[in-house]
């Protein structure tokens, strides 16, 4: 009895180390059903790849068409609207140009004609040489010339009437010759000034019509954004940009008719102190031969 007594701590030691050496193999066989839980979590993430992938490729998909974009296909894909906008300042603008090529041909014209004329009329020694040079056909059409024609014109026509042109109807033929003189000037002025407004009516209205444009194309691009409920750039990028396109044509009409209305309004001005200077010197030459008894 007693010897069973003692071999019972021994039995018990013995069945301890027993447990813990089973313990590793124990909790292996408890952790080996888990790997088999890996595969089973694999479906419930395949449809989200799946959306993923179509959500790419359908982007992938549209890039090439959103990435095919010029001035040409924004023009064909923007609205009725914006095209109406857009062709009416391409006309603007091109009209703009016409008209300066054909101003600055004029002017240069002008300035080389006027610069003959006066070369010729300071060499005449009398009034009826002065007529002669501003009726000849070489100077026809040139404002000086026009000025010295009706002028001498005049004093001729008074004289043919028996006044006495260097005597008591002096003052009276050279009053009429200067009135005839600023008819033409205000011919020049209206010749001269043509398609001034025309530029300045573009350099104005021209910027607020681009913008008008962009915000109609802005607005329409929004609500195609809400209409197809989604925000992908390269879906939406292409409306925004032919709304902006018109306010860059605005622009380009606008700054080159104000920069062509500045030129030729200085150009006009000019040419006008040359004019109001020629009449004082033809006033002058006129009233000098009619004290020379002409």
């Amino acid at each position: 009895m007693l010897e069973h007594k003692k071999s019972n701590p021994l039995i018990a030691l013995l069945g301890a180390a027993a447990l813990l050496m089973s313990a590793p193999a124990m909790a292996a066989t408890a952790s080996a059903p888990a790997p088999a839980a890996a595969p089973a979590a694999a479906p419930t993430e395949a449809p989200a790849a799946d959306a993923a992938t179509t959500e790419d490729s359908s982007s992938a998909a549209s890039a090439p068409h959103a990435a095919n974009v010029d001035f040409v296909s924004m023009f064909m894909g923007a609205t009725i609207v914006v095209k109406l906008v857009m062709a009416i300042l391409a006309i603007c603008s091109v009209v703009s140009w016409v008209l300066l090529i054909m101003k600055l041909m004029d002017f240069s014209s002008l300035n080389r004609v006027t610069s003959n004329f006066l070369e010729a009329y300071r060499g005449a020694r009398s009034i009826a040489d002065i007529n002669r040079i501003s009726v000849s056909d070489e100077f026809a059409g040139n404002p000086l010339a026009d000025m010295a024609a009706v002028a001498t014109e005049e004093v001729q026509l008074s004289k043919q009437a028996g006044l006495s042109i260097s005597g008591e109807h002096r003052d009276t033929v050279l009053h009429r010759a200067q009135a005839s003189v600023a008819a033409v000037q205000a011919g020049l002025a209206k010749r001269l000034s043509g398609g001034l407004s025309f530029l300045a009516s573009v350099g104005s209205v021209s910027p607020f019509v681009g913008l008008f444009g962009t915000v109609y194309g802005i607005m329409n691009s929004f609500i195609s954004i809400a209409q197809s409920h989604t925000t992908n750039l390269a879906v939406v990028a292409p409306g925004i940009a032919e709304a902006l396109m018109a306010t860059g044509l605005g622009l380009i009409a606008a700054i080159p008719a104000v920069v062509m209305y500045n030129i030729f309004n200085t150009a006009i001005s000019n040419y006008g102190i040359r004019s109001e200077q020629f009449v004082s010197e033809l006033i002058n030459s006129l009233s000098r031969q009619l004290d020379k008894g002409a």
